[in-house]
């Protein structure tokens, strides 16, 4: 019986976790369409899922960094810490807590909500 450096409970929670908030933005999506005329649906639901691409490119490229990366003159993270998870593996642990997940897992997870946000944001627009 082999153990594993990270756990496999906790990082099973988490990308479950992820998963279910991923699934939240096509139903938002479905949610917003069924709020506004007939002519704005295909616009509101396009806004909800372009979310999905543009945003993450973003936290890929450096969302991620500002976020969570050693702070840059005590303001916001180092945009270049991360940039392109660079120096991530598949092997490489979350520090932040004593979870034990790996970075990827953690990356995934904050970036689902990176994602719905914006898409939230296209709800108060005053379409339909």
């Amino acid at each position: 019986m082999s153990t594993a450096p990270f756990d496999i409970g906790n990082t099973a929670f988490m990308l479950i976790c992820a998963s279910l908030v991923m699934v939240m933005t096509p139903g938002l999506a479905f949610s917003y369409g069924g709020l506004v005329s007939r002519e704005n649906v295909v616009t509101i639901m396009t806004q909800s899922f372009m979310s999905l691409g543009w945003t993450t490119v973003l936290w890929v490229a450096f969302g991620y960094s500002m976020c969570f990366g050693a702070d840059w003159h005590g303001i916001i993270g180092n945009p270049m810490q991360y940039f392109v998870l660079r120096g991530v593996t598949l092997h490489t642990m979350f520090t932040g807590n004593t979870a034990a997940i790996p970075l990827v897992v953690h990356i995934a997870y904050q970036m689902m909500f990176a994602i719905i946000t914006p898409a939230l944001i296209t709800g108060a627009s005053p379409t339909g």
